[in-house]
């Protein structure tokens, strides 16, 4: 239900489901306004009457992780391996972690952010991958020829994997729909990327903390594997393979 857009009958109110408890529903509108409204009937979707109702527990569906993998009964996080994920930022790492979490406290692998794959090099100078410490890393937009793609053969090895997804951000990893968008939009290179997208949807966009509370908008319509891209969805399970696997 999160996400679905309704709208309220008796005023036009339109806003986005962001959570539903108890018998309450939180509606969100494009300028990320709140405002918490009764289950029951006096919604419309796409001009017809609805009823809003809380959707009943699914045991079966509790048996599977966000990421799809089937859960393990009584599953209990191991200890951490010395191996490694590397992401590019905090966006990434929370994006990760929402969708893959239960499954890295299951194999133990910790992720970590670089706050920029520029870094990414005298980190691992710094403490060097082996066959018991593997290291796994997810770059932005890894296209032949970029600087991102130049600084993965930098770092090479039996013991580094370096994959990445076309998304100039992680943010367009999230299925556009989600959003209720066709496309994430094109932004000019001119403009920073995020910011660009910000104006295009409406949304606070002048400092850091729009950013911010954008990505947690976006973040939040997340439900599991499904709303998120098939190109970073086969990256992350690489990657977790390639730090849980027997040399560790």
């Amino acid at each position: 239900m999160a996400g679905l857009v309704v709208e309220l009958a008796e005023n036009g109110f339109l806003g986005a489901i962001a959570r539903v408890e108890k018998q309450l529903v939180t509606l969100e509108d494009r300028g990320g306004r709140q405002r918490v409204f009764p289950l029951g009937g006096g919604y419309l979707i796409d001009g017809e009457s609805v009823t809003l109702v809380a959707a009943p527990a699914t045991p079966a569906a509790a048996a599977r992780t966000a990421s799809g993998s089937r859960r393990a009964p009584d599953e209990r996080a191991r200890v951490a391996r010395a191996s490694r994920i590397f992401v590019e930022g905090r966006h990434d790492a929370e994006l990760v972690e929402k969708v893959w979490g239960a499954d890295l406290r299951a194999e133990g692998v910790v992720v970590e952010y670089l706050e920029g794959v520029d870094h990414l090099p005298a980190v691992l100078a710094a403490e060097p991958p082996t066959a018991q410490r593997r290291i796994g890393v997810l770059v932005d937009h890894l296209v032949p020829g970029s600087k991102e793609s130049r600084i993965a053969e930098s770092v090479a090895g039996p013991d580094v994997l370096v994959v990445g997804h076309p998304y100039v951000d992680i943010w367009q990893a999230v299925k556009p729909a989600r959003l209720g968008l066709d496309a994430w939009p094109q932004i000019p290179r001119s403009i920073e990327w995020k910011h660009g997208v910000c104006a295009h949807l409406g949304w606070p966009h002048e400092g850091q903390s729009d950013i911010a509370r954008a990505w947690q908008r976006i973040l939040s319509s997340v439900r599991s594997y499904t709303d998120l891209e098939p190109a970073l969805l086969a990256r992350v399970e690489q990657l977790i393979d390639f730090t849980s696997g027997p040399a560790n």
